[in-house]
């Protein structure tokens, strides 16, 4: 058995084994378009008698985590084939793409998980959800007079990713997207884009939507002010003729929507969505900033058999700033720890989607109570959230 990079000649077994697993069958056409995209430097595989059995995909990404941008690899097309599931194939292959995602800086990995239980044996950890809502045309927002205009179909990627870039920056895991995300992973999904003006020309809200039979679909709901959501809302309802209905996915955790309809009563889903995990703990903390104003030192044990460099007890020195040091103790230097917990733990609460007492009340987290408290304090507050798919 070999684990290696997949090989430019290689694209016909890697597509077929990505058919097979995902139950897909691409048009000649298709294949052509994919084969020229083909990135066999991002492709890990297990071969026998250099046959594939087994392959993953690390995408390299850049995400925002507390306004400030951090690589991220993003693991995609997991597959293997029937005949040889349970072999730990892509155990194998977990272990691997952790090692060479530490290797290039990625000090986070995402994926979206066929099972959840199964990626959190490797210490990934669900970090994002979203909300869907559907609306029905009577309980439509009231219609506003606003002061700007609305723009439909804009095609200028600037205009889209600055706005994107002002609303996704404010929340945890969200993706820096690039020309080429934009083109082949984001509006081509789409049939129509709305922009909201503002009087003195300047963009303050976009909306990605698409109208089937009596629904409009809107997957993207961008905007930076009331002034742009009320008046991309009443864009919406200037539809009432055509629609019977609005269905907005991928919502923020943290919107409150709902609370402005004059009836409330609407259909509304929380959705679990991607997992993430923290690649290499020292890299991370590094990049990390506390919420304080004075020097403190916290202990920190992680057990993190995929990633092992993880494992162990951490001291964490933070200064006034809030920037931190991390230092993994040695046998020799090893004390009871402040805290203890799993990477999967430990994941989810650096990137905001779990709070320190919440994972303490959970037995996730166990250590000292004053020190919870501690952390609790040291942690800002932060809403997780992804808009994108991969």
């Amino acid at each position: 058995m070999e684990i290696r990079q997949l090989k430019v000649d290689e694209y016909e077994q890697s597509n077929s084994l990505s058919e097979y697993a995902f139950h897909y069958t691409l048009t000649p056409e298709q294949k052509e378009e994919r084969k020229e995209r083909f990135k066999p430097e991002q492709s890990w595989g297990i071969y026998e008698e250099n046959v594939l059995q087994a392959k993953l995909t690390i995408v390299p990404f850049e995400v925002y985590l507390q306004g400030k941008v951090l690589h991220m690899g993003g693991i995609a097309g997991v597959a293997t084939w029937p005949e040889n599931r349970r072999k730990g194939h892509v155990s194998k292959l977990l272990k691997q793409a952790l090692k060479v995602m530490k290797d290039k800086g990625q000090s986070l990995s995402f994926l979206h998980p066929f099972s959840i239980p199964f990626y959190r044996k490797y210490g990934w950890e669900l970090y994002a959800e979203y909300k869907n809502y559907v609306i029905p045309a009577k309980q439509f927002p009231a219609k506003v007079e606003y002061p700007g205009k609305i723009v439909r179909d804009v095609k200028d990627l600037s205009v889209l990713d600055a706005l994107y870039h002002s609303f996704a920056c404010r929340y945890n895991g969200t993706l820096v997207r690039d020309e080429e995300w934009w083109k082949e992973s984001v509006l081509q999904d789409f049939e129509h884009s709305a922009v909201y003006y503002s009087p003195e020309g300047e963009p303050q809200g976009y909306v990605l939507y698409e109208l089937k039979d009596k629904e409009l679909v809107c997957d993207e709901f961008v905007y930076l002010n009331e002034e742009a959501r009320s008046a991309l809302w009443t864009f919406f309802a200037n539809h009432d003729s055509r629609i019977e209905q609005v269905k907005l996915i991928m919502v923020p955790g943290d919107d409150q929507f709902p609370y402005m309809l004059l009836d409330p009563r609407v259909t509304q889903e929380t959705v679990p969505y991607f997992m993430g995990r923290i690649v290499d703990m020292e890299s991370f903390l590094q990049q990390y900033t506390f919420e304080t104003d004075k020097s403190s030192e916290l202990t920190i044990q992680i057990d993190d058999p995929t990633a092992p460099w993880n494992t162990g007890i951490w001291s964490i020195s933070i200064n006034d700033k809030g920037q931190a040091q991390a230092k993994l103790l040695t046998l020799e230097e090893e004390i009871n720890a402040d805290l203890t917990g799993d990477i999967q733990t430990f994941s989810a609460l650096f990137m905001g989607y779990k709070r320190p007492q919440q994972l303490f009340n959970m037995n996730k987290l166990q250590g000292q109570s004053q020190k919870v408290t501690e952390l609790e304090n040291l942690i800002p507050q932060g809403q997780t959230f992804l808009m994108d798919f991969f």
